[in-house]
């Protein structure tokens, strides 16, 4: 008998824990190492999900845990008018890494931090509508939950006023076209944004997005996507937010996703990797826009704004990630990972598409590659049979669209664990599609 099947964990579990998305897997995690987490019966799990996108360093990290041994004998959490050198030194080194965007605020997860960047847009521009993509995931927050629209919409009641979507540029999935077949992001921009002006009741404040939309399926902005995104806010007066909750701190191969394009937002979004497992989040904006937020008496007053514990985890996060090169091994390895699922593409006609950059990649399952018909059911039988030899995978489920993959192992991941990871994501697929 497997020490997971513990009949009294589950019991528990059932009874007392509120469900809030999905089913648990059913293991019992006892620890995490590296690329790894550990079940009751001492098996090694490689995490492609890096603990939900969050765990840059892997789990465990020895200078993470130095870091909050060592911080959690002076401080870990102050009055959210105290300071601490944490905090300003993170601050610092944030600021160094994306000029332009000088100003930080320390929060908690990225949800908060969405919820800031756009409490903070409305003030500055003393407006209130809030534009995102259909296929985007900001958090289960407030202003957040209304800008989002992967999922989690319905049943809750109205969402924030002046909440306005449109379509994220897919080229897999193209629905304006050029004579070749590929995709026109140009003129899907254009059109949404005249369904926008038609829409807006004058009151645009801005535009939050993705460089790329994982939950939305691992959607990655084309190349001069975000230059004219920032065109079209700039003609409306509407600030440009970016949430890089997962693309961040090297994820892409570059420090953020946006540097690719050269493109600054006015305000960044920061979380899930910039903690490297623990909750921390952050906002970045230029000097000038916060001197226009605090005129106007910009408030986000919040219980663990600035605390020195997670703070210090975020300097030693950066400092790695420098001296370990990691924004270089994401290129080499994001390489190596996905040259290994395009291998996969070629024996097996259930993928149909392959894209991402860096360790943020997508695999798209799909029924038929002709007509790209979603593969759910294959999708969740890819997964469970992952799983049991060993891999953690996530899928997500859309309308409209294939089951995808989303695959982003640690910046730590070694090759030997990338081609483990190949080879299981390969049984599990040639298993699944015999067994349809």
């Amino acid at each position: 008998m497997s020490l997971n099947d513990d009949p009294k964990f589950w019991a528990s579990a059932n009874k007392h824990l509120i469900r809030y998305g999905g089913a648990f897997e059913p293991i019992i995690v006892e620890r995490a190492e590296g690329s790894y987490v550990y079940d009751a019966d001492g098996r090694g799990i490689l995490d492609f999900t890096s603990g939900q996108m969050s765990a840059v360093l892997g789990h465990a990290h020895p200078d993470i845990l130095a870091t909050i041994d060592r911080q959690s004998r002076s401080s870990i959490h102050l009055f959210s008018g105290m300071l601490s050198r944490p905090v300003v030194t993170l601050a610092e080194h944030l600021a160094e890494l994306a000029p332009g965007l000088d100003r930080v605020m320390l929060l908690s997860t990225g949800a908060e931090s969405n919820e800031a960047a756009i409490r903070m847009a409305k003030l500055v521009t003393g407006r209130h509508e809030i534009v995102a993509f259909a296929q985007s995931w900001h958090g289960m927050t407030g202003a957040a939950a209304s800008a989002t629209y992967s999922a989690g919409r319905n049943g809750y009641g109205p969402a924030s006023v002046g909440s306005l979507a449109i379509p994220a540029p897919n080229a897999y999935r193209p629905r304006f076209k050029h004579a070749d077949g590929s995709l026109d992001w140009q003129t899907e921009l254009d059109d949404a944004f005249e369904l926008v002006d038609r829409q807006s009741t004058g009151s645009l404040a801005a535009f939050i997005a993705e460089p790329i939309l994982s939950s939305g399926g691992i959607i990655e902005l084309p190349e001069g996507y975000l230059a004219a995104l920032k065109k079209k806010c700039e003609e409306r007066g509407m600030l440009l937010i970016l949430d890089e909750a997962q693309t961040g701190i090297g994820r892409t191969g570059q420090m953020f996703a946006f540097q690719r394009d050269g493109v600054t937002p006015d305000i960044m979004s920061l979380s899930k990797t910039l903690g490297a497992g623990l909750p921390l989040a952050a906002i970045m904006t230029s000097s000038e826009i916060e001197q226009k937020a605090h005129d106007r008496g910009f408030l986000f007053y919040t219980t663990h704004v600035s605390d020195p514990l997670p703070a210090a985890v975020g300097v030693t996060v950066l400092d790695v990630v420098a001296r370990d090169g990691l924004q270089q091994k994401a290129r080499e390895r994001g390489q190596r990972l996905k040259d290994g699922l395009l291998a996969l593409q070629q024996r097996f006609e259930c993928i149909g598409d392959v894209r991402g950059r860096g360790l943020l990649l997508g695999l798209e399952v799909v029924s038929d590659r002709q007509t790209k018909a979603p593969g759910f059911e294959l999708g969740a039988r890819i997964m469970d049979g992952a799983m049991q030899r060993g891999l953690s995978m996530n899928i997500v489920k859309l309308p409209a669209m294939g089951g995808v993959f989303r695959i982003a192992p640690p910046l730590t991941v070694s090759d030997a664990e990338i081609d483990l990871g190949l080879e299981i994501m390969s049984d599990a697929i040639k298993a699944a599609s015999e067994a349809a």
